[in-house]
């Protein structure tokens, strides 16, 4: 049984195109889906896997109309495989039920992980240069050398913490996360157990 699945676009909100082209393949049924957007629960295409059987083809108009990526459409595909299904694009001529299909498939799918290994190369490599320069990987420090400084006084000063944080520009949780690891330890608690107190926080 050939099981068509149709999928508008951003561009493109009609589906007739698609439809057209899976009638005249003769797929007995057509799932329709009329949402776009990857992050957008595909319903439609979850029906269609669900009632697709050993021997029965998946097929659609064009690649795109099926996976959000190519990594998501090899993932697809790979289940349908595993399962016995079949898979057809019409408009890149694929059917993964003959082996010419199943050849290109598996190029797209060492096509895929070389991308994914070149991108981890990149980024292992960006930081390796970074290190020897003297940076490190992460997010930029939210407070300067002078500016914890400055945050220190002013909390030992008894300076409300919103007044701070303002004049900081940084949230509470940073304010706080600063005081904890200057030397290991709370500063301004050091400075109070000196005076024999404990110190009072102005929230």
């Amino acid at each position: 049984m050939l099981i068509g699945y149709a999928r508008v676009s951003t561009d493109d909100q009609n589906l007739d195109l698609q439809k057209d082209a899976l009638h005249k393949v003769k797929c007995q049924r057509i799932f329709e889906e009329k949402r776009s957007g990857g992050t957008i629960q595909r319903e439609e295409l979850n029906r269609a896997l669900d009632i697709l059987r050993p021997g029965d083809t998946l097929v659609v108009w064009r690649l795109d109309r099926l996976g959000r990526s190519l990594r998501h459409l090899i993932e697809i595909v790979n289940a349908l495989e595993e399962k016995g299904i079949g898979f057809k694009s019409l408009t890149e001529n694929i059917d993964t039920t003959t082996s010419t299909g199943k050849l290109v498939f598996h190029i797209f799918g060492a096509l895929s992980e070389f991308e994914r290994n070149l991108i981890k190369e990149r980024t292992r490599a960006g930081l390796d240069a970074a290190r020897i320069r003297g940076r490190k990987g992460g997010r930029p420090k939210a407070l300067s050398p002078d500016k914890v400084k400055m945050a220190i006084s002013l909390y030992t000063e008894r300076h409300p913490i919103t007044s701070i944080c303002k004049t900081l520009n940084i949230t509470k949780p940073t304010l706080y996360k600063y005081l904890d690891i200057e030397n290991g330890k709370d500063v301004s608690r050091q400075t109070a157990l000196k005076k024999g107190q404990m110190p009072k926080v102005v929230t």
